[in-house]
């Protein structure tokens, strides 16, 4: 067995990526996502690589089982057994406001109050056990919870992270009564201060378990009846890949694990291509998702907001969403202004162009009107597309409210979703004090590739690099993506007179701990890597800033002292802020370890064209340009050389996805099948 398959699952298509280890070739596939069981599409999707599921060895999954089940809510009836007087810390929050300036607004937590129940029990701030639990009450609380119907449950007490004591003998006594394997630890999903965020994210993980646990299984069984015998893995939110059996304990860590693959693959080509900073952008059925990429490397988050409330504090990617996919609805509303979403037509019923019963028209109805979608051949094996419809849902819906023809109302969709996008853009790149000069835009996902040179354009950006399978790179994303396990330990101590051999050994014990967690996991890994953090501040201050530790394990352990962690502080605190605050205590919050396994690198040049193809065009079509209609020149992308130049305007088109070249613009095909696009007067 030489293969390995990446498996993305979106809303709207389910994309792989084969790689073929032994003979260095690769595949792509996209198929309709199916539902309500995604795991059919991804049978079929292997399938259609010509794949034999006995000759994979390896299928690594990214999933949006859970990410759904948390914006959609519809995750397990789960329920919560807390210390007493706790119960509302979920839904009491941060004393935030779905709308900031606005007097309304509700929130609904995960877990209701009537399966929110409370025991006797008290650990102080210090780790000293005040009251012992009541493991009767416990149980009793459990034997509620279920004859309330919750088939998980979490168990959270106030200060466990400081002992987990009582916590630990709560969740043994759930489990003697629980009648699955679905009974989350607070502190043991997250070992870190702060009662909230501790609390949410075990709460998260409680509700999504049964969820992800089925669909695992699922996939799982329909692997196995296909001869799969291989090691099944879930891209996590971090980019990292976990084992399935992992993810079914710690599905929290799998939301938004589509996009952080597809940041992944993005980092690898760029970086590979000689981009070092780059703004990813995917674009797919209902969102665009933005990441940045700095000197190599990915920006990451230490906690997440899904929806409102849902709070995630897990390290992941960070991405910025916003709903301008191509399914999102263009209407006017009611003081005139053309509005792009938030409300999305997915898969399911689609665009109107799909004729599958939406008359509510779409970005995508937009690019197909204005003749840079090819109605006869869309991206996905779908069959041809009902432009008649599309335009008939563009003069009612957009054209007559606003007064404008159907042709300046599909470009002004366009145009508005372009607005949308490029303020996406500014918001990780200028507002946060980078110039966009310095970035190259890599766009994938289905629909990206249509708006290139108009982003570009809108947020000033130097050019772009357009992968060469768009609307797989999230696929590929999981082929390249490393092992990684993440732990947390909260220290809560003074810099002045740190036990240095406290925080020795747990940074010790804790990669330990992950190196044999990825052991377990039955993965030929290249090498094996330690990465350790702290969270630190200024006695005083609330939010902490993250503070690397360039330390190696050996036979004393790590050498760190008093002296390296407050110079790393020091470094870390003036290069986020300018200055520091000299006389100013310091304070060591929480220690991060996470430990990376690297899996066997990945060749983009695997995917540069052998120079067989020409680079004559194998049409011209009428699209809409600046106003008016233009002939057009359209290329098969897949067949273009390395070197070659096309001038906009021109359409490129490929089974993933069709790139649009502007005018006054241009694409090169660089030697890893790339296109870089850039103005003509750029260098």
């Amino acid at each position: 067995m030489s293969a390995i398959i990446g498996v993305d699952v979106g809303g709207t298509f389910t994309d792989l990526f084969l790689l073929d280890e032994a003979s260095g070739t690769t595949t792509v596939a996209k198929v309709p996502t199916s539902r309500p069981d995604q795991s059919q599409g991804v049978v079929e999707g292997i399938a259609a690589t010509g794949a034999a599921l006995g000759d994979v060895a390896t299928v690594v999954h990214g999933t949006t089982v859970g990410t759904n089940a948390l914006l959609e809510r519809k995750g397990a009836r789960a329920g919560l057994i807390t210390t007493a007087g706790f119960r509302d810390v979920l839904e009491m929050r941060r004393r935030d406001r779905p709308e900031t300036w606005g007097l309304w607004g509700g929130f609904v937590p995960a877990i209701p109050r009537d399966l929110r129940l409370e025991v006797a029990e008290r650990v102080l701030a210090d780790g000293t056990v005040a009251t012992p639990v009541d493991l009767d009450a416990v149980r009793a609380a459990a034997r509620e919870l279920l004859a309330r119907g919750a088939e998980a449950v979490c168990v959270f007490f106030v200060n466990a992270y400081a002992n987990d004591e009582n916590e630990r003998l709560a969740a043994d006594a759930v489990a003697e009564v629980w009648p699955n394997a679905h009974v989350t630890r607070a502190s043991r999903i997250l070992n870190e201060i702060r009662e909230f965020e501790r609390g949410s994210t075990a709460a998260l993980n409680a509700y999504l378990q049964p969820v992800l646990g089925r669909y695992l299984e699922s996939l799982g069984q329909a692997l196995e009846q296909g001869g799969f015998g291989g090691e099944l893995l879930i891209v996590q939110s971090n980019g990292g890949v976990m084992a399935a059996a992992e993810a079914r304990r710690l599905p929290v860590r799998t939301a938004l694990s589509g996009p952080a693959a597809g940041v992944i693959a993005a980092t690898h080509i760029a970086r590979a291509a000689g981009f070092e900073n780059v703004i990813t952008c995917d674009m797919g059925g209902t969102s665009f998702d933005v990441s940045l990429v700095v000197e190599g490397a990915s920006a990451e988050a230490p906690q997440t907001e899904i929806d409102f409330g849902l709070v995630i504090r897990s390290p992941m990617i960070e991405i910025t969403t916003i709903s301008a996919g191509g399914g999102s609805i263009a209407r006017v509303d009611r003081g005139g202004i053309l509005r792009i979403g938030p409300d999305s037509a997915g898969s399911d019923p689609g665009p109107v162009c799909y004729a599958q019963g939406n008359d509510k028209p779409t970005v995508t109805d937009a690019n197909v009107v204005m003749g840079r979608i090819n109605a006869d051949q869309p991206i996905g094996g779908r069959a041809s597309l009902d432009v008649a419809a599309a335009r008939r849902a563009i003069e009612r819906e957009v054209g007559e409210p606003l007064g404008l023809d159907v042709m300046a109302a599909a470009e002004a969709i366009v145009r508005v979703a372009n607005a949308s996008m490029a303020g996406a853009l500014r918001l990780v790149s200028v507002e946060r004090g980078h110039d966009p000069k310095d970035f190259a835009l890599m766009p994938f996902g289905g629909g990206g590739a249509l708006h290139v040179g108009a982003l570009i354009d809108e947020v000033g950006l130097a050019r772009a690099l357009v992968p060469r399978y768009p609307g797989i790179t999230s696929a590929l994303g999981c082929v390249v993506a490393d092992m990684r396990v993440d732990y947390v330990s909260s220290l809560v101590a003074p810099l002045d007179g740190l036990d240095v051999a406290r925080l020795d050994g747990e940074m010790v014990a804790l990669s330990k701990r992950g190196r044999a967690a990825l052991a377990r996991a039955g993965v030929a890994l290249d090498g094996v890597e330690d990465h350790f953090q702290l969270d630190m501040l200024y006695q005083g201050q609330t939010h902490t800033i993250a503070v690397p530790l360039d330390l190696t394990v050996g036979d004393a352990g790590t050498g760190v002292d008093e002296n390296i962690v407050r110079t790393a502080f020091e470094a870390a605190y003036e290069r986020a802020y300018g200055r520091l605050l000299s006389g100013l205590p310091i304070r060591v919050m929480n220690l991060r370890v996470w430990v990376v396994g690297r899996r066997p690198r990945f060749d983009p040049k695997l995917l540069a064209p052998a120079g067989l193809g020409g680079a004559e065009p194998l049409a011209l079509r009428p699209v809409w340009v600046g106003g008016g209609w233009t002939e057009t020149p359209v290329f098969d992308r897949l067949a273009l050389p390395v070197g070659t130049r096309i001038p906009g305007p021109a359409v490129l088109e490929q089974a993933d996805t069709t790139i649009f070249v502007e005018a006054g613009h241009e694409g090169r095909v660089d030697g890893f099948g790339n296109l870089v696009v850039a103005a003509k007067e750029a260098p």
